[in-house]
């Protein structure tokens, strides 16, 4: 647990201040200021989410941005257009309205009295997105971001599509869980009497953001659209990408360090989706002492050394038995001068009959028959420190797909980067999906999973123009798979297996499918290897100090810890995933806000042997905002089900005050399967 710091300055707090759009529209932001900041102007730093400041959020927020601004900074959360007490409507993510009204809100900070006219950006998930997003936009204020968690691929890296395959585990189950989201209410004590006809107009306009993503089910305009991979020098200030082994959005940290030829860091730990300063699974580091580091570089214009260290911190992850949960990680941390990296070679190991090998093997055709049986050991994609966070032991899994192993290793090695699979592969339908699995075979037999990856065989040349494959040819393909960390002792073994079923991520093609894989050459395993002999550097002392400033007093009513369950129904078939997916904590804030929040929800993944159109995914999302006798509560739920031609959604939102149901309205989709 981060340890409690006292505020270095005096600051004072503005609960909510208004930002005034060009259009009349006002977002809502709260404030953290240097009690002198008036006659002494500070940098500005600013977090910009639909995540509202009021409730849920609250008490973090008191404890980053208060700590921050007392070190001289002016710290503000920004509620998004249409989100807690803004004006407006949030129809979707990354719209161009939503990172417009960023650039309007810099533009005006930088010109207020208690700001130099210097300006950055931080956050996690949907902050760290738009604080790409908007730098990229080059506002001239803006002088530094701080992206944690986020992506530089709207298509391939988020919870919508996974190598080109709906990625059925995420895309339905966030979908319904913004349509709650935004559904809540306003803050009556902030609007005032005109909070239940704000309310009321968001509900007659909400829409399942389920919508949009299914209508574009490959990489088009749309998901170009906040892309910064498109155009990765249209950014022109300084960029530090933090991201996680442990946590889905991995990938960008390499990709904008290669990318990228402004300024810029990144920083890797072995935690979940979450800031490094709570880091679970440890070690969390002293992240708020780094990020202000970063901000009086580059804000201020001290030169504390931060630009002389390794362009890349990485943790290199030791090897360990599969676990659902772990509190700690093994490892060491590592230093790269950027990314590609010096020390970094490859390795190719060859694919034989059921071998891993360093000479190529005789061409062998081998086939292979998917079930649909789930992938209940799977792990999450974005580990958030709950109990089911891990991965578990994968033979189960290994039992029913091709797999390939390598002779026990020799000596040690660390992987650090992107392993793939070229693979010479053919199908028996126009669509199918290739999952590949990297796993960690102990002496003792246990199989824990190192990374994994996708690719829809129909987007094998292009995500953009996809081409049904003709059943029985053969093409030479590759898989990239997530990267990842992973010290492999000698004496183990490594693991590839191969499968076109992975639900419930991916959602199954329309017909069950054989794959024919082949052996010898090109069917190989390229492998990222960091030379061991490398002497990495000593992190600075605060990696090993994480704090956060005072809380505001916030009571914790609940704490989301997950929860996953495997039913299977021997006489019918039937295979049942259940996840408790709750985000935010319950919290009663103190009597000077008054406001408890409320949430819960749960989702389930389900799939017959052998029946493709079976899969169905089901979700629902309940949100309760309240302060005294004044309660309400909202409720989405939402079920995805397809046949051999379209996707349906049923999506719902109900809305009450007390126990009256002020709203209602439901929503039917059906969607053409697009080479899905």
């Amino acid at each position: 647990m981060p340890r409690t710091a006292p505020h270095i300055n005096p600051i004072k707090l503005i609960r909510n201040l208004w930002i005034p759009m060009s259009d009349g529209t006002k977002l809502a932001a709260r404030l953290w200021l240097p009690e002198d900041a008036d006659t002494n102007p500070v940098p500005a730093i600013i977090e910009y989410i639909p995540y509202r400041k009021d409730d849920a959020y609250a008490d973090e927020d008191h404890r980053v941005h208060g700590w921050v601004a007392s070190n001289g900074y002016a710290c503000l959360r920004i509620d998004t257009r249409g989100a807690g007490d803004s004006d407006g409507l949030l129809l979707d993510e990354y719209l161009p309205q939503e990172l417009q009204d960023g650039v309007e809100a810099i533009n005006w900070i930088a010109a207020q009295p208690w700001c130099t006219g210097k300006v950055g950006m931080v956050g996690i998930s949907w902050g760290g997105f738009n604080s790409l997003q908007i730098a990229a936009l080059a506002p001239e204020p803006l002088k530094a971001i701080i992206s944690v968690g986020s992506t530089d691929d709207r298509y391939a890296d988020d919870i919508h599509y996974w190598g080109g395959t709906l990625f059925a585990r995420y895309q339905l189950f966030w979908a319904t869980t913004m349509l709650a989201y935004n559904a809540r209410p306003g803050d009556p004590e902030v609007l005032g009497p005109g909070w239940r006809d704000q309310w009321m107009h968001r509900l007659e306009n909400i829409r399942p953001f389920i919508q949009p993503w299914m209508t574009h089910q490959r990489y088009d305009a749309y998901w170009k659209h906040g892309s910064v991979r498109e155009n990765y020098n249209a950014m022109k200030c300084a960029v530090y990408m933090v991201g996680a082994w442990s946590d889905g959005y991995t990938n960008s940290v390499f990709r904008v360090l290669e990318g990228y030829n402004g300024p810029s860091k990144g920083l890797i730990g072995p935690w979940g989706h979450e800031m490094p300063h709570w880091g679970t699974p440890a070690p969390a580091i002293g992240f708020l002492q780094e990020s202000v580091r970063w901000w009086d570089y580059w804000l201020k214009g001290i030169d504390n050394g931060i630009m002389a260290e390794p362009k890349l911190r990485s943790y290199m992850q030791d090897a360990e038995p599969p676990l659902a949960y772990r509190d700690a990680r093994a490892g060491r941390w590592v230093a790269d001068a950027g990314w590609p990296a010096a020390t970094v070679s490859e390795q190719v190991m060859h694919l034989g009959v059921g071998t891993l090998g360093e000479e190529a093997a005789s061409p062998v055709s081998l086939n292979h028959f998917a079930n649909l049986i789930p992938a209940s050991d799977a792990g999450n994609w974005a580990g958030w420190g709950h109990l089911t966070d891990g991965a578990t032991d994968q033979r189960s899994e290994d039992g029913q797909w091709l797999c390939f192993d390598s002779a026990p290793l020799g000596k040690s090695i660390d992987i650090i980067g992107y392993p793939s699979l070229s693979l010479r592969v053919a199908a028996d339908r126009p669509q199918a999906n290739l999952i590949v699995r990297l796993c960690d075979i102990a002496p003792d037999g246990r199989s824990t999973l190192i990374t994994r990856g996708a690719l829809n065989l129909t987007h094998r040349t292009s995500r953009e123009t996809p081409e049904a494959l003709t059943p029985g040819q053969a093409y030479d393909v590759k898989v990239t798979l997530k990267c990842i960390s992973y010290a492999l002792p000698a004496g183990h073994r490594l693991r590839v297996a191969v499968s076109s079923s992975y639900w419930p991520w991916s959602w199954p093609s329309p017909e069950l499918v054989t794959l024919r894989v082949e052996t010898g050459a090109p069917s190989a395993l390229h492998l990222p290897v960091r030379d061991r002999s490398v002497a990495d550097p000593e992190v600075p002392a605060h990696f090993h100090d994480p704090l956060l400033g005072p809380g505001n007093g916030a009571e914790r009513l609940t704490k989301p810890s997950g929860g996953r369950t495997h039913h299977f129904d021997i006489g019918t078939l039937r295979h049942t995933i259940r996840d408790n997916s709750v985000f935010f904590p319950g919290i009663r804030e103190p009597a000077q806000n008054g406001l408890t929040y409320l949430e819960d929800g749960e989702d389930s993944c389900a799939i017959t042997d052998g029946d493709p159109t079976s899969a169905t995914a089901t979700t629902w999302r309940e949100c309760r905002v309240e302060r005294g006798d004044w309660k309400t509560r909202v409720r989405s739920d939402a079920t995805m089900t397809s046949n051999a031609t379209h996707f349906i959604v049923t999506s719902v939102i109900e809305a009450f005050e007390g126990d009256t149901r002020v709203f209602a309205r439901s929503w039917t989709d059906l969607f053409p399967r697009d080479h899905m």
